[in-house]
């Protein structure tokens, strides 16, 4: 990632949402960006592993649990197919577990907490609707960039495509 979060908003500020700073640093990368892609899902990650089975090409997933912290929606197992298959990052509205685990992946992943407990594994979600948590909105499509000081989005990860 080349950009920081705290330069683009000095740069562009009012074209960028930044989201509220509720969000855990979990994986190596402590910085990453790519394009958003959605997932709704609520206490059951059955989808969680069907994305990240995709190609995921420097993209991030982003995944609205709703906010629950009585289960873990990404762990080890997930987080390491994540980086297998290409994503650059993953961003959690919820758990994630296996925290050991994940800070030895070269992934960067953002989570409001740990639970050990497992998620069910029976439904689909709902995959690449503009999702709102955090403060933001999360549009697929759209460019989110991460780091130590924050999270921030984009419209296009090309700022400059934007004017």
């Amino acid at each position: 990632m080349a950009h920081k979060t705290a330069d683009l908003f000095d740069q562009h500020g009012e074209r960028l949402q930044v989201a509220l700073p509720l969000f855990r640093r979990f994986g190596r990368r402590t910085a990453f960006d790519g394009e958003i892609v959605t997932l709704k899902c609520f206490e059951d990650n059955k989808s969680v592993n069907d994305v990240l089975r995709r190609g995921g090409r420097g993209k991030v997933l982003v995944i609205d649990g709703g906010g629950s912290l009585r289960c873990a929606l990404v762990g080890g197992n997930l987080a390491a197919l994540a980086v297998e298959n290409g994503w650059s990052g993953i961003v959690v509205n919820g758990c994630v577990r296996d925290a050991v685990e994940l800070e030895a992946l070269d992934i960067g992943i953002r989570a409001l907490a740990t639970n050990p407990a497992r998620p069910a594994k029976r439904w689909d979600g709902l995959l690449d609707l503009p999702l709102a948590f955090a403060g933001v909105r999360w549009t697929p499509g759209h460019h989110v960039y991460a780091d130590e000081d924050g999270i921030v989005i984009a419209e296009a990860h090309n700022l400059e495509d934007e004017r």
